[in-house]
């Protein structure tokens, strides 16, 4: 199975209804250490470095969420500020001059996607909502 073709599947996921795509970039790494799952293969893959994945793993598998209310939520390079968390399965963030990253864990694994500057987080939310469900309903 190639996890990057849900990669294209997010990206599509998040249009709004003019058609545009609100996601520019995304990945899907483990719970259980934050190993990715997509690779930085794909043109549009959300390249985290592994100790960032691990981070985000370890926030999502304890349920606890103060390192990113602490520190922001790293990705690629970036330390994005902790916005809110939601029902301990979501967690949205943002830096200036670099967009949004919204994030949603399933039973095995966790989607991140990238809003780009000026695009609708709202819209990124929903789409990771989708992969994310289609993951647990998968039992994964």
């Amino acid at each position: 199975m190639s996890w990057n073709s849900y990669i294209d599947n997010l990206i599509s996921q998040s249009k709004d209804s003019g058609g545009r795509c609100h996601v520019d970039k995304a990945c899907i790494i483990g719970l259980n250490g934050g190993v990715k799952w997509t690779t930085d293969g794909h043109e549009k893959a959300f390249k985290i470095t592994p100790g960032e994945g691990a981070d985000i793993a370890l926030c999502f598998k304890g349920k606890d969420f103060t390192p990113f209310q602490t520190n922001g939520v790293p990705c690629e390079g970036q330390n994005y500020q902790f916005l809110r968390q939601e029902n301990q399965k979501v967690v949205m963030a943002k830096k200036k001059e670099h967009g949004a990253v919204t994030l949603r864990s399933s039973k095995t694994a966790i989607v991140i996607a990238h809003t780009p500057e000026g695009g609708q987080q709202g819209c990124s939310k929903k789409a990771v909502a989708v992969i994310a469900d289609y993951l647990e309903g998968m039992n994964m």
